[in-house]
C-alpha cells in the first residue's frame, strides 16, 4: 500500500461492493458513497408487507459459467440453487414456454413434433436465409423465420427499447438461447444457477462489514471530493460526470406495477412475458423464487414492469441502448477517450460508468479484475 488517503467509491451496488472489499482486504481504507436510500443498487432487495421478499428493482437472478467468480460470491451469503423458467403469453391466450423450445413450436403452428430433429428441420424450412445478420431482426429471422420473431420479439422490442427490430444490435437478442429439445429453462447453457436464501441485500451488508470500510447513503458526488481521496472509481453515469459534454446516452428505464393476490394458483415458473403490444413486458411473481415466502401471511406479491425512457423516471438508469449503427456507443466512446486523457486518479466502473448492460456474474468478474489490478500496480 503507497497512500494514506483514502479511496472514494461511487456506488453502492456490485461494482462498487467488489472493488470496496478487495481494496479494504488489501489494507486501503475505502468511503463509499451512494445517492440512493440503501445499499445494493439495481439488486437491492427488501420483504414486503405481503411477508415476500420483493427485487426492488426487477428479478436478479444470478447464473454463470465460471465458477471461481460463483465460489468467491458465496463468501458473503448462503446460496441455493435455483433453475429460472419463464412463460410467454400469446396474444391468443397461450402460455408458451420460453426461451422457443420444442413445446412451444409445436403450440405455434400445430405441429406434432416430437424429436429435436424435427424441430431443427422445422426451423431451417422458415429460416431466412441471411449470411451475415447485421441486426437484431436478420439475426432472429436467420434462425427462427419471420413468423416467431414477429409473434415473441416484435412488440417486446418495441415497447421495451422504443425501437423496432431492424434498429437494434444482435446482441440484443442473442442474449436469448433458441433450442429445438424440450428444455424449459432459461439458463440451461449456464452450469451454475443461484439464489441468496437471505436475499442480495444481505450479501451487500457482508461485502461492506469491513473495519476499512465507511458507507454513505443518500450522498452524491461532488467534484470537490476527490481532493480528499488518493483515487476514485466511480460507477455514475458518464455522460452525467461530463456534464452531457458529448451528447446524452439513452437508456430504458422501468416503472413497477405491484399487486396483490390471495388465491394464487400453482405453477412452475417465476416470470411471465407479454409478447402483446401493449405497455407491460412482463410480470414477475416473487413466491416463486426460492426462500421468498419470508412470513406466511397468505398473500403474495405479483410485480408488473413498464419500460419507459429513464427521464420520464425520475432518471433511473436500468438498460444501456444497443442500436445496430451503434450511434450510442460512438458518443460513449467520446466520453471513454476524455475519460482517459483527462484524470489518472479515476476509474469509471459498473453499468453506468461503462455503458455496458452487465449480468451479475459479468460485473463480479470486471470489477474483480480491476480491483486486483489496480492494488497490483501499488504494490
Amino acid at each position: 500500500m503507497t497512500t494514506t488517503k483514502p479511496v472514494l467509491i461511487v456506488g453502492a451496488g456490485f461494482s462498487g461492493a467488489v472493488h470496496a472489499r478487495l481494496l479494504a482486504e488489501a489494507g486501503y481504507r475505502v468511503d463509499v458513497i451512494d445517492v440512493r436510500p440503501h445499499i445494493g443498487g439495481n439488486a437491492y432487495d427488501h420483504v414486503d408487507a405481503n411477508g415476500i421478499r420483493v427485487h426492488a428493482y426487477g428479478p436478479h437472478l444470478f447464473h454463470t459459467k465460471n465458477k471461481p467468480i460463483a465460489d468467491w460470491l458465496r463468501q458473503f451469503g448462503t446460496f441455493v440453487d435455483y433453475t429460472h423458467k419463464v412463460r410467454a403469453l400469446l396474444p391468443s391466450g397461450i402460455m408458451a414456454p420460453l426461451p422457443i423450445n420444442l413445446d412451444t413450436v409445436n403450440l405455434v403452428f400445430g405441429t406434432s413434433y416430437t424429436t429435436p430433429e424435427q424441430v431443427a428441420d422445422h426451423l431451417a424450412r422458415v429460416a431466412v436465409p441471411i449470411a451475415k445478420p447485421a441486426n437484431a431482426a436478420e439475426y432472429l429471422y436467420a434462425h427462427i423465420g419471420r413468423d416467431l420473431t414477429d409473434l415473441f420479439f416484435r412488440p417486446y422490442t418495441k415497447k421495451m427499447w422504443q425501437f423496432d427490430l431492424e434498429d437494434m444490435a444482435s446482441a440484443v437478442v442473442k442474449r436469448i438461447p433458441l433450442r429445438s429439445d424440450r428444455t424449459d429453462t432459461y439458463f440451461a447453457d449456464d452450469e451454475i444457477q443461484m439464489m441468496p436464501r437471505d436475499g442480495y441485500t444481505a450479501v451487500f451488508q457482508r461485502l461492506f462489514d469491513h473495519p476499512l470500510i465507511t458507507v454513505a447513503l443518500e450522498t452524491a458526488f461532488d467534484r470537490a471530493m476527490l481532493a480528499d481521496y488518493a483515487f476514485c472509481f466511480n460507477a455514475m453515469p458518464i455522460d452525467a460526470y461530463f456534464d452531457f459534454s458529448a451528447g446524452e446516452l439513452p437508456y430504458r428505464s422501468i416503472r413497477f406495477h405491484t399487486r396483490t393476490i390471495t388465491d394464487a394458483p400453482a405453477q412452475d415458473w417465476s416470470v411471465t412475458n407479454y409478447t402483446d403490444s401493449g405497455a407491460l413486458t412482463r410480470e414477475t411473481r416473487w413466491d416463486c423464487l426460492p426462500h421468498h415466502i419470508v412470513q406466511e401471511t397468505g398473500r403474495r406479491t405479483i410485480t408488473a414492469e413498464e419500460p419507459c425512457d429513464y427521464r420520464d423516471n425520475n432518471r433511473e438508469r436500468y438498460y444501456p441502448v444497443k442500436t445496430a449503427d451503434n450511434r450510442f456507443q460512438a458518443i460513449y466512446n467520446k466520453y471513454k477517450a476524455i475519460a482517459d486523457e483527462s484524470s489518472s486518479e479515476m476509474a469509471f466502473i459498473g453499468r453506468c460508468g461503462t455503458y455496458q448492460y452487465l449480468d451479475m456474474d459479468q460485473v463480479i468478474n470486471q470489477s474483480l479484475a480491476s480491483a486486483r489490478r489496480w492494488i497490483a500496480a501499488r504494490a
